[in-house]
């Protein structure tokens, strides 16, 4: 629910083992700051540092964050 270019903190991950590894493996950590630079329907498109990472809804939903 963060806007556009506002720069958010990853507080909490409600996944399963499975999605929250994967959330790992693309560099979306607890603590984390990203950036919501595009929304793309109900998915978006995160940046952290210099990537670009899209994120489908289902997987948003589940990611909650704090701002900074």
């Amino acid at each position: 629910m963060a806007d556009e270019g506002a720069p958010v903190r990853i507080h909490t991950v409600r996944a399963g083992r499975s999605l929250a590894q994967r959330l790992t493996d693309l560099g979306l950590n607890l603590g984390g700051e990203i950036r919501i630079v595009q929304r793309q329907g109900a998915g978006l498109l995160v940046a952290r540092g210099e990537g670009r990472i899209a994120v489908g809804a289902g997987m948003a939903a589940k990611i909650l964050v704090i701002p900074v």
